[in-house]
């Protein structure tokens, strides 16, 4: 049966739970204690209380899997009891072994006799006891004064109603794994622009995954959040036949709560990371010294102004970065990271590609000048709903030569410039998400030109396209004294004089090309705030 015709017929199952029902079950969920603490503190219980019952689902559902099996066996009803408190056949095929006291309906049925938050915070600790990769990860926040414990066990109540088995035959993990993004996202929303300390909007994840493609080897994130950068790659590697032990995950985290999101994240992905016993500052405290990465992803904090910095680190091998701006200390780390032949995709505000106070034109000139930097694309507006800033995206390569039998184009002293500014579609007032068709365009445009097996199969080829790209050399960059602005490059879009352009598609046009100044604007406000405030310092 061709597996189109099976998954509609599965998901049209009458009484089969739909991710949407998920979804609305579990918001509810939240809803419940969004009234009595902030945004931060319930997106710790609810996704805390969303894990508890995940892992009790998987479990349940091995559970009946060796019932099966063992019945389909013959072996006697009277020894079936012996293989199912085999933690092995748990373990073994990936899922986490949750001792009696943990297990959800044990759970549930003894928190409506009062003390909810005592019996939750026991589970969590006996879950991390019994599987070693969640140890110091769960919460145990639910046992406090300052916690309603009868709304607790109203919540417990409500997440009982969900099920992460039987969604159209998915396996439990891919379920939860699809529902804690979706609340990482609802939360970040909710939390402003705090949540941009944890989350990246998933379009410009997708972008970095799909421009670096990490088939297999080491994949590093120096500020991780919640570790959406390494799902989305995982998610890559599944998409092409990969395995998920193809990829080997290392990342840090500096913030507590959002190290335990990623490590939750993670383990709900079935993704064996590095992201240290503990969470930890990168600059002052690189808690993978020497490590050398195969694709670097990364969104780190814009224009961070408190940071630890040594002048004498060896990461600042392009120049020291000024000690009121991170934004060169996250890139040459980042370079610092890269393997021979590593590739690297950073997240950066936009005055990274111009900036030349207290000494960023200089460091800039050098990462060109050393044939770093392999293209620079300039996102649209709004992409971010935490920050108004304006955002760009370096890619790096360590090595831009044909690299023998991977046949890539010769690229050296070259760098790619994309415009994609006037790119994205707004999915409300205030934020715009790039399309898959945005995604592919971007994407194929950097495989023609760096002629990867990817642009071959499919058959691209490369060409300058007016007003989007450009491959420039470094002698063009040089004389442009190292900004790395696309605008500067890819020029102005062929417009065609006839007046028989649609008024609809010439309004449409020039508003976005008004956008494209306002944010050019915005740029030159944030030095000129910068430049004055350093003056009144």
């Amino acid at each position: 049966m061709p597996p189109r015709k099976r998954k509609a017929e599965q998901a049209a199952l009458p009484g089969m739970p739909t991710m949407k029902d998920l979804k609305d079950t579990l918001w509810k969920a939240a809803d419940k204690l969004r009234g009595s603490m902030d945004a931060a503190q319930y997106k710790d219980f609810v996704l805390g209380l969303v894990f508890l019952k995940y892992v009790s689902d998987a479990f349940a559902e091995r559970r009946e899997q060796i019932r099966a099996e063992l019945t389909e066996q013959g072996v006697p009803t009277d020894r079936l009891d012996d293989f199912l408190e085999d933690i092995d056949e748990y373990t073994g095929h990936g899922v986490f072994w949750v001792p009696e006291e943990a297990r959800w309906d044990e759970l549930a049925a003894q928190a409506k006799q009062g003390n909810p938050g005592r019996l939750i915070d026991d589970a969590m600790d006996a879950i991390m006891k019994s599987n070693k990769s969640l140890t110091g990860v769960l919460p145990k926040i639910f046992n406090r004064d300052n916690v309603d414990q009868r709304r607790l066990a109203e919540l417990v109540d409500l997440i009982g109603d969900a099920r992460f088995t039987g969604h159209e035959k998915r396996p439990a993990r891919d379920v939860l794994g699809e529902v804690y993004e979706y609340f990482l996202e609802k939360f970040a929303r909710a939390e402003g622009k705090r949540g941009g300390e944890f989350y990246t909007p998933a379009s410009v994840v997708k972008l970095l995954v799909r421009v670096l493609e990490p088939y297999s080897g080491r994949v590093y994130d120096p500020c991780c959040g919640s570790g959406g950068m390494f799902v989305q790659a995982e998610k890559f590697v599944l998409a092409h036949q990969g395995r998920r032990d193809d990829i080997a995950v290392y990342g840090q985290e500096a913030n507590e709560r959002t190290w335990r999101m990623a490590k939750m994240n993670l383990a709900i992905h079935g993704l064996h990371g590095d992201l240290s016993s503990r969470w930890a500052d990168t600059f002052y405290e690189d808690k993978h010294p020497d490590l050398k990465a195969d694709y670097v992803l990364a969104n780190p904090p814009f224009n961070m102004s408190d940071w630890a910095r040594k002048e004498d680190d060896p990461r600042w091998r392009y120049g020291v970065p000024p000690a009121r701006n991170a934004n060169f200390a996250w890139l040459q780390h980042i370079v610092s990271k890269l393997g021979e032949k590593g590739t690297a995709g950073v997240v950066m505000a936009n005055g990274s590609m111009s900036s030349k106070q207290s000494g960023e034109g200089q460091i800039r000139a050098a990462l060109v000048e050393a044939d770093l930097v392999a293209c620079m694309v300039a996102l649209p507006p709004q992409l971010f709903r935490t920050t108004q800033i304006p955002a760009c995206v370096w890619f790096f390569a360590k090595d831009k030569t044909p690299q023998g039998a991977k046949r890539l184009a010769e690229r050296r002293g070259e760098v790619l410039f994309i415009d994609a500014r006037s790119m994205g579609t707004m999915v409300d007032r205030t934020e715009r998400v790039l399309t898959e068709e945005d995604l592919t365009k971007i994407a194929d445009t950097y495989h023609a030109w760096r002629g990867t097996a990817s642009a071959r199969k499919a058959g691209l080829t490369y060409e300058d396209v007016p007003g989007f790209c450009y491959s420039a050399t470094l002698e063009e960059i040089r004389k442009h004294d190292h900004v790395l602005t696309p605008g500067r490059y890819v020029g102005s879009a062929v417009v065609d004089d006839a007046d028989d352009e649609p008024i609809g598609d010439k309004i449409e046009r020039l508003k976005k090309e008004l956008f494209a100044h306002f944010e050019e604007s915005a740029r030159l406000e944030q030095v000129v705030r910068e430049q004055l405030e350093r003056i009144d310092g």
